[in-house]
């Protein structure tokens, strides 16, 4: 573990703000950061103070007054290199991943591989940041749209991707010609402070300004406030709960920035009695276990019809019993632990109102204990069958819990589906095409993402991800999101020496 940290450049103690490769002086409370494996502690970190904060936000100003006249190809260029930097050090940040969030090496490499990808999104991406052309009502007047870098921009994560998420924002903004200050969830720091420290070192080698890539650690109501509420970064994108994207939401609007909020799911998969069980099983076994159960995207609420519910059932019990549950960074782990003991209280809370209100619990639920289960992150993955009336199952427990739920008719399912709050993504397990086609038709799924004959985890990062009602309407990642992270003009040039007004106004001659 410390060879690891070592070759990350993190010590035993860190400082909590960062402009590219300087580390400032900060002078707020430490930061100990525990590995859920087994309660070891990885690292401290003095925590960014006010001063700290606004010498980041400062530096990101600079910063962006230099890059934004960086041309776009050559903004792609240094993105390219950052994609290699992270390819060399994919093992070891997939390690730091595991140690300090808890997901198995598998995902969390795969984690790292996908910051890599959206590197190499970005290069393409660098050479396509198109406007368009229209035709103007007056004659010898050309109109058209063009974009701009924005300005530095502020990105909030949660802890359950520690880079990828970043990267999503990060490497977009950065061929915008934007600057980034990146504040992470406080669960884990020390993946933000390396991988910006892979990134910042491939801009310093490159000749470009060190405040391109900046990282503030601290807590979110003080340094998460202190983002969204600073006038100098015209957008905040912030990742996680739904209560955390109202707070960052009302303080950016407040000052009319732009907030880019992706929030919390309560994602369904509905399967028809035509589905493929055993494609489907697969796909629900990963999908509400995967991360244990940690994800935005995670299978929560499974929707199954009547005559199917039962061997459908039978089949998840067998495959839960299959999951083998420990040290995330051994192999054949398939489920390492929650983040921490409150993760756990969260998910006990959670099934003992599963019981208050009829539910039955099918399978698992318990809190594992004995040996390197005593640190007390370690559950059990759960299978309950539910209402989908119940007040529980309309919120996101960030837990592996897996409820199922009976229909009779296929538009009761859809409307089962559609009836909580959020909006994030859907499946459907289906071989009939009018089914399919109905679930994504208009009165089919109200999420930003439906899927067929898939999970709803593991999205790909060329489509743009986001989700609808409270899971917050932003998106990120591929298709034209790049557009949140530039200045949008439209721009009209008149080279036909006389003055016409639009709309065929006459204001008379001088």
């Amino acid at each position: 573990m410390k060879d690891i940290l070592k070759r990350l450049g993190i010590g035993e103690l860190n400082q909590g703000a960062l402009t590219g490769l300087n580390r400032l002086d900060c002078q707020g409370k430490v930061l100990e950061s525990a590995s859920p494996i087994d309660g070891e502690i990885l690292a401290r970190i003095t925590q960014a103070d006010s001063a700290a904060y606004d010498r980041v936000s400062q530096t990101a100003v600079a910063a962006f007054r230099q890059w934004r006249d960086v041309p776009a190809p050559k903004r792609g260029e240094v993105v390219r290199q950052i994609g290699t930097a992270f390819r060399e050090r994919k093992k070891d940040l997939g390690a730091l991943i595991s140690l300090e969030m808890g997901k198995i090496l598998a995902e969390a490499e795969g984690e790292v591989q996908e910051l890599i990808d959206v590197c190499d999104f970005a290069v393409g991406q660098s050479r396509m940041l198109y406007g368009f052309s229209m035709h103007s009502e007056r004659q010898g007047h050309r109109m058209f749209e063009q974009y701009h870098p924005l300005g530095p921009v502020g990105v909030i994560t949660a802890f359950n991707f520690p880079v990828a998420v970043w990267s999503w924002n990060a490497m977009l903004a950065l061929i915008a010609g934007d600057t980034v200050v990146w504040k992470p969830s406080s669960k884990v720091p020390l993946c933000a402070i390396a991988a910006n420290m892979i990134a910042a070192r491939v801009v310093n080698d490159c000749g470009f300004p060190e405040g391109l890539l900046n990282v503030v650690v601290g807590p979110g109501e003080y340094i998460g406030g202190r983002l969204a509420a600073d006038s100098r970064l015209p957008l905040i994108s912030a990742t996680g709960s739904v209560p955390m994207g109202r707070r960052v939401g009302e303080i950016v609007l407040s000052r009319l920035g732009k907030p880019l909020l992706e929030l919390g799911g309560n994602n369904a998969v509905i399967v028809t009695p035509c589905a493929d069980l055993g494609l489907a099983a697969q796909a629900i076994l990963f999908g509400a276990v995967g991360t244990a159960g940690q994800r935005c995207t995670t299978i929560r609420r499974l929707i199954v019809q009547d005559s199917i519910f039962d061997r459908l059932k039978e089949q998840l019990i067998s495959a839960y019993r299959q999951v083998k549950i420990g040290n995330p960074l051994e192999e054949g782990v398939l489920m390492g632990p929650l983040v921490d003991i409150k993760a756990v209280e969260a998910m006990r809370m959670a099934l003992e109102e599963i019981g208050k209100y009829g539910g039955k619990l099918l399978y698992g639920g318990e809190v594992l204990s004995g040996g390197i289960y005593d640190v007390g992150t370690y559950v059990r993955p759960c299978i309950c069958e539910v209402e989908n009336s119940y007040p529980i199952v309309k919120k996101e427990t960030f837990a592996p819990i897996l409820y199922m739920i009976r229909y009779d008719a296929f538009e009761q399912a859809i409307e089962l589906q559609n009836d909580v709050p959020q909006g994030l993504t859907s499946s459907i397990f289906t071989n009939d095409l009018r089914e399919s086609e109905l679930f994504l038709s208009s009165r089919g799924s109200d999420c930003g993402i439906a899927n067929v004959n898939i999970s709803t985890s593991g999205a790909e990062i060329g489509g743009a991800f986001g989700g609808e009602k409270e899971s917050g309407g932003g998106r990120e990642s591929g298709s034209d999101c790049w557009k949140a992270y530039m200045r949008r003009q439209t721009s009209t040039i008149n080279w036909s020496g006389k003055m016409p007004l639009a709309q065929g106004i006459k204001f008379g001659d001088l």
